[in-house]
This record gives C-alpha cells, sequence and structure tokens, in this order.
C-alpha cells in the first residue's frame, strides 16, 4: 500500500513539473523576440550616439535593453529549470525501465529453464497423449504454441526495453550537453548585462550636468502634453455636439414621419384607431447609457454606450476596435518604446507624465492607422503636428508627426499611411501613441491594444 501511494504521488509530481514550466518551443520563441529587440535597440542606440550630447532618448534606449536583457537571462534561467526538470524525469524513466528490464530478463530466465527441463520429443508427445479427449489435446497443442508466442514475445519486450533505455540515455546524454551550452550563454549573458549597466552608470553621469536642461525639457514637455490634452477635450466636444446634434435631427425625423403617418391614418375612410402606436418624441439630450435599437445592432448591457454610438456605423466601429483589443498593429514599423505609459522616473527629483507610449525611430518613417475609423482633426502643436483618429468612442491619436496625408472628416483603414515621424532634435525622431475611451474620458495603457511585437 505505502509503495503504491509513493507511485502516485510521484507521477502527480511529474505531471505538476509538467504543467508549471514552460514548454521548449515557448521559451525558444521568448528568446528569439527578446534577441530581435535586442539587436533593433542596439541600431537604435548606435543611430541617437551619433548626436555626441547625451539625450534623455539615449538613457531611454539604455535602460530598455538592460530591461531586456534581464528578461533574457530570466528566459535562460527558466530553460535550465526545464532542463533540469528533463533529466530529473529522465532519470526517473530510466530507472523504471532498468528494473522492467531485470524482471523481464527473471521472467525469461524462468521460461527458458522450463523449457530446458522440457526440452525432450518424450516429455511433449507425453504431454500431448495424456489429454483425455480430441478436443483437451487441441487445447494442449494451443497452449504449447501460445507458450513458445510468449516466449518470443518476452524476448522481443527485451530487446524493445534496451532499446528505449539506449535511446533515453541519449536523450540524457543531450540534455546534459544542452544544459552545459546554457550555462555558458547564461554567463556570458550576465557579463554583456553588467557592460549595459557601466554604459548606463556612463549616460546618468553625463545627464547630471545638465540637470537644469533636462529640467527645462521635461517641463516643456509637460506643456506640451497640457496643450495637447486641451485641444483633444475640445474636438472631443465638438464631435459630441455634431454627434447630438445629429441625433436630434434623426429622432426629429422619426418623429415627423410618426405623425405624418398617423394623419394619413386618420384621413382614411372607414380605418380603425385602435391600436395605434404612440408617436416617439424628440429629445434634446438623449440617454447615452441606453444602446441604439437600430436594426442589426444588438444591444450589450455590460458596458457603457456614448453618443458617438447612436448609429450603427459609430456602433460598428467601437465594437470591431474592442474586439481587436490586444491585436491592433503597431502605428509603426519599426522603432524602440522609450517612454511607457504613465509616470516615469527621470532623474532624482524630476518626472515625465506620458498619456501614451514614447517610440524612438531611426529616422522619419510612416505612422499608420491601427484599426478602420474616421479623421476626427489635425492639431497644429507648434513645430509639430498630431492627428486624431475616431473609432466610435474610441480615439487613437498620433502626435509628433509631420507631412499629414489625410484630412479631416476622411474615412481611413488599419494600415492607411496618415504622416511620418517628426524630428524632435537633432538626429532625434520620437512619435507619440495614445488611446483614449470617451466612455469613461479616460487615456489607456496603448500597450493593452497592441499586439505583442
Amino acid at each position: 500500500m505505502t509503495r503504491f501511494i509513493c507511485i502516485i504521488l510521484l507521477c502527480l509530481g511529474s505531471c505538476t513539473l509538467a504543467w508549471a514550466q514552460p514548454t521548449k518551443e515557448e521559451i525558444q520563441k521568448k528568446q528569439q523576440e527578446l534577441q530581435r529587440e535586442l539587436s533593433e535597440l542596439n541600431k537604435t542606440l548606435a543611430e541617437i550616439k551619433n548626436n555626441k550630447k547625451a539625450s534623455l532618448a539615449e538613457l531611454a534606449v539604455v535602460q530598455r535593453k538592460i530591461k531586456a536583457r534581464e528578461e533574457l537571462i530570466n528566459n535562460i534561467s527558466r530553460e535550465l529549470r526545464r532542463l533540469d526538470d528533463e533529466i530529473y524525469l529522465t532519470q526517473l524513466e530510466m530507472n523504471r525501465l532498468r528494473r522492467e528490464l531485470d524482471t523481464l530478463k527473471q521472467q525469461y530466465a524462468k521460461s527458458l529453464v522450463f523449457a530446458y527441463k522440457n526440452r525432450s520429443n518424450y516429455d511433449y508427445l507425453n504431454f500431448l497423449f495424456s489429454a483425455q479427449s480430441f478436443n483437451d489435446a487441441v487445447k494442449r497443442v494451443a497452449y504449447l504454441k501460445s507458450y513458445r508466442q510468449y516466449r518470443e514475445t518476452q524476448a522481443a519486450t527485451i530487446a524493445q526495453t534496451q532499446q528505449l533505455l539506449v535511446q533515453k540515455n541519449q536523450s540524457l546524454a543531450n540534455s546534459k550537453q544542452d544544459k552545459s551550452k546554457t550555462l555558458d550563454e547564461q554567463n556570458n549573458q550576465l557579463n554583456v548585462l553588467e557592460q549595459d549597466r557601466s554604459e548606463q552608470k556612463k549616460v546618468v553621469q553625463q545627464l547630471q550636468g545638465r540637470e537644469k536642461e533636462i529640467a527645462k525639457q521635461v517641463a516643456e514637455s509637460e506643456k506640451q502634453r497640457q496643450r495637447l490634452r486641451q485641444a483633444l477635450a475640445a474636438i472631443i466636444r465638438r464631435e459630441e455636439e455634431e454627434a447630438r446634434k445629429a441625433e436630434r435631427q434623426r429622432l426629429a425625423k422619426l418623429a415627423e414621419e410618426e405623425r405624418r403617418r398617423k394623419e394619413a391614418e386618420k384621413n382614411k375612410p372607414n380605418t380603425a384607431t385602435a391600436g395605434t402606436t404612440k408617436p416617439a418624441t424628440s429629445n434634446n439630450n438623449p440617454p447615452l447609457n441606453n444602446p441604439p435599437v437600430e436594426s442589426g445592432s444588438r444591444p450589450k448591457t455590460d458596458r457603457t454606450y456614448s453618443v458617438f454610438e447612436s448609429t450603427p456605423e459609430g456602433l460598428t466601429l467601437s465594437l470591431n476596435f474592442e474586439s481587436n483589443r490586444g491585436k491592433l498593429p503597431w502605428p509603426v514599423s519599426e522603432g524602440v518604446v522609450t517612454g511607457n505609459f504613465g509616470v516615469q522616473k527621470v532623474s532624482a527629483g524630476v518626472d515625465r507624465k506620458n498619456d501614451g507610449l514614447l517610440i524612438t525611430c531611426k529616422n522619419s518613417i510612416g505612422v499608420r492607422c491601427v484599426a478602420d475609423g474616421i479623421v476626427a482633426n489635425i492639431i497644429e502643436l507648434g513645430s509639430y503636428q498630431c492627428v486624431v483618429v475616431r473609432h466610435g468612442k474610441y480615439f487613437s491619436v498620433y502626435s509628433q508627426v509631420d507631412g499629414v496625408k489625410v484630412s479631416k472628416g476622411q474615412e481611413v483603414k488599419a494600415g492607411t499611411l496618415l504622416a511620418n515621424v517628426a524630428e524632435v532634435a537633432d538626429d532625434e525622431f520620437e512619435f507619440e501613441f495614445q488611446v483614449m475611451n470617451n466612455g469613461n474620458g479616460r487615456y489607456e495603457n496603448p500597450t493593452s491594444w497592441l499586439k505583442p511585437r
């Protein structure tokens, strides 16, 4: 009983190890993604370093390199744990096979001894002719054949088990070799990580002598952020007023059509007046939390509706945008995220707040729309432009661009070229992408909307 319980616990432990650890393919895929990101970071950093003066963008790229390197080292550690588990389970399986092989050999030896003791033809014939009936003799012949087949099966099983044991032994050797290579790779990455940290320290030291200049840059960035917020709020208010106006006109038109229909029915001779429909009434401010009842729309009760969803077209744009959360394409084909959503610490006592993602590019590449929508407006903010696209109740904002390719009111598709990344400083190209939800009036983290790179 105790042995049975131990076997059950061992099996459960093996299953737990298999479920808890990521697969080899998952680990390798993640490692390839991190290697590609590090390669792109190195290229971007080389471009930024063309400007001899250290910049916040350079510091951000170095910090991202360190984070990606640490993720890569952690991924290598996961691979080492997976290899340790694989080696452990292979050794357990080999021990089991050895025990099974010993048992098979013992059983086969006993059968050989029995066959040797009963090897004469006389014993064979005596066994057959001692049968009490013909049917009994037939059964004895079948028994002898099955016994001979059993011995052959035993021999084949022993050979297969020995072959499987050889394969497991080779697999164990390969796993140990892979572990050795992975350990070497981990040590190499740890050494490179130290170099990255030294590079970060060097950039920080260079920036420390320019704290006032950096604080001024951050202050100017905050002013631009506030100007963009105010401009975006004004655009959304105008869009809301236009949407409410269109909704009032639609309701008034429906009410007029209903009035004319009732008037026509009233003037018809011999027309029953019972069961007439109560006319629709116009409402200057239709309730926004009630879903539209147009044909083809399916109301949802677990979401807040916006005035931009009062038409089937607006609702479709919203639902399509929502359905692609985590799957939207990136607005630029390449570039490095040098500013995440939220508050970012720049230096001691200096923080920078971002309403979206800051993406540093090597040159002025194209900026493309992430989803189907309508260009709400194009904002002029000093030395750069900003394109605002409405997707139902959602707005995607493409800031710090120039060379705008679209116009206000234009319908755009996912992948439509909107503009180019602007040059914000000497040989520095930076672009900001934002997502705004008019349903709750908040900026959302674009990372949760964009697909993994």
